[in-house]
């Protein structure tokens, strides 16, 4: 895929359990995805959120509305259902991440796999030849070299759900030599080392790189990498928290990039947009979750 047009066009019967779904975007996004057969909902909220939702989920047959008493108790039943498989996906609505994610990561809710849960952001630019991932920018604060290693095999298996058979993988850092002094290049060396080796699979992974080498062609050849990859990157692998969040919300709001996002590592995808996020981005959102 190329497009998010592309991606909304992909229908599917799966059910997504949305956590205090009465917020206007969150609403507008679910009734563009019902409209367009993207997938089905169960919205848990509480009872004077679900009173006041709008004509159309009454009207909707995608929609199932459960009330609660609080929204403590929708949190925790939304998490439940997508642990016990009345859902296959969960979406954050009007909440703050944090409380979503205590009832995600408890033992007892069926969703934890073992596996590093991580964040991957889907960005399409205007003027830009392919969709462009980016891992982690939410989740993982300063992750080490096998945290690097699962946000990298978690970015490429939604790649591959999105067409991408072989994904170029871009472990950045600010050079694209090795430097003992900055862990990130080190990093990027040894997951490149590891892909050589056969330990990663299912892509090409190329680093380190800087961020102009890994999306130019021009600037690899001017800088005198020799690669085949480089310039090439379709998942750009951030070193930590902070540089993945001022690049995600630079391409937003200086790219004019449109994004879709989800959480991916545990038994089922977690759409966890920003309740600043349009409506679009939240339908983006829906839209990969639901492949």
């Amino acid at each position: 895929m190329k497009s998010f047009e592309e991606l909304v066009q992909m229908k599917s019967t799966k059910t997504i359990a949305v956590a205090c779904a009465n917020d206007p975007e969150v609403l507008e996004a679910i009734r563009q995805a019902t409209e367009l057969g993207l997938a089905r909902f169960l919205l848990v909220d509480t009872e004077e959120n679900c009173a006041a939702l709008p004509e159309f989920v009454s009207a909707s047959g995608a929609c199932e509305v459960y009330p609660v008493k609080s929204t403590h108790v929708a949190i925790r039943e939304a998490v439940k259902a997508a642990g016990d498989g009345r859902a296959d996906a969960l979406m954050k609505g009007h909440i703050d991440t944090a409380s979503l994610l205590r009832e995600v990561l408890r033992d007892d809710n069926g969703l934890k796999t073992g596996k590093t849960i991580s964040h991957v952001a889907v960005f399409e630019f205007p003027e830009f030849d392919r969709l462009l991932f980016v891992t982690d920018a939410a989740m993982n604060i300063a992750p080490d070299l096998k945290q690097k290693k699962d946000i990298l095999v978690n970015a490429v298996a939604v790649a591959h759900r999105m067409g991408l058979h072989e994904p170029v993988v871009a472990p950045l850092s600010a050079v694209e030599v090795v430097n003992p002094a900055m862990p990130s290049s080190t990093d990027a060396a040894l997951l490149t080392m590891m892909y050589q080796r056969g330990q990663i699979k299912g892509c090409i992974v190329d680093g380190p790189l800087a961020f102009d080498n890994a999306i130019s062609v021009a600037s690899a050849k001017a800088k005198g990498i020799t690669s085949d990859s480089a310039g090439q990157a379709d998942i750009l692998l951030v070193p930590n928290i902070e540089a993945g969040n001022v690049l995600y919300k630079s391409f937003m709001y200086f790219g004019r990039a449109k994004v879709g996002a989800v959480i991916e590592g545990a038994k089922v995808p977690i759409i966890l947009t920003s309740r600043a996020d349009s409506a679009e981005s939240k339908l983006y959102s829906i839209a990969l979750a639901s492949i």
